[in-house]
């Protein structure tokens, strides 16, 4: 089974396309999430992770809500984490929830995808972006033939510890905000970012999105507007969007 969580669309496509070679079920904890519900996962052939990286880590949002969830079959389980750069010392933490949920921890994998956190980075130009999901797919293709050989998985990036164990909670405390988060006046109302928002951390109010103060900051409102009316303060402005279709590749 491969479970996934997704802002913009990376980890959704890394699992859809190692899903085209593994040939497992999919299950989408954003779905999950919005009911604002807790499941029992079970499978008989093995657990597959597939998640962003957000400040060298697991998402805490969606280590906090699988944490309430239970998991049984073949609890062996692999992680697969996108990013833009590193997963710092990700692993460590996964390998601490296998523990405590009861699963056979069986390795991270890191998968350099194109960067979507616009409100500190810039997305890669159009011409970059290609290259970039390239190299994704030979990553993936390795990660897909590693998990049927039945192997432990292991990351290419450099294992820094200090960029998940003491940044990841300043980070969290400045950065993870949405106060700064505005709709411009070519907003159309569509409520498109109220649907996507895994949360449920907008509400459209007159016309416009209102950010409710429980945001994760994936991306996904100020990416998936289709008029890119949202805006996060300054630091958005001009910056290109980025939004990862799904891979189609028939099974």
């Amino acid at each position: 089974m491969i479970l996934y969580f997704t802002g913009t669309g990376n980890s959704q496509y890394a699992a859809e396309y190692l899903r085209s070679i593994l040939k497992k079920d999919i299950v989408s904890v954003n779905e999950h999430m919005k009911k604002e519900e807790t499941a029992e996962f079970h499978t008989d052939e093995c657990f597959i992770f597939v998640f962003p990286t957000y400040a060298w880590r697991m998402p805490r949002a969606v280590e906090a809500f699988l944490r309430k969830c239970t998991f049984s079959g073949n609890v062996d389980a692999w992680f697969v984490l996108t990013c833009g750069d590193s997963i710092g010392n990700a692993g460590e933490y996964a390998k601490k929830f296998c523990e405590e949920k009861g699963l056979n921890y069986r390795g991270m994998a890191d998968v350099v995808m194109p960067e979507n956190y616009i409100t500190m980075f810039k997305a890669p130009t159009e011409e970059e972006e290609p290259l970039i999901m390239e190299m994704a797919h030979r990553r993936l293709q390795s990660v897909a033939e590693t998990i049927l050989r039945d192997q432990n998985l292991t990351q290419k990036s450099p294992k820094t510890k200090l960029l998940s164990s003491v940044i990841n909670p300043v980070f969290y405390k400045l950065f993870v905000k949405d106060k700064a988060f505005y709709a411009k006046d070519c907003c159309t109302g569509c409520g498109f970012c109220e649907k996507i928002c895994p949360l449920q951390n907008i509400r459209i109010v007159n016309g416009r999105p209102e950010w409710q103060g429980d945001c994760t900051q994936c991306m996904a409102c100020i990416c998936g507007c289709p008029t890119e009316a949202i805006e996060y303060g300054k630091k958005s402005v001009g910056k290109r969007r980025y939004w990862c279709e799904p891979f189609d590749k028939p099974l």
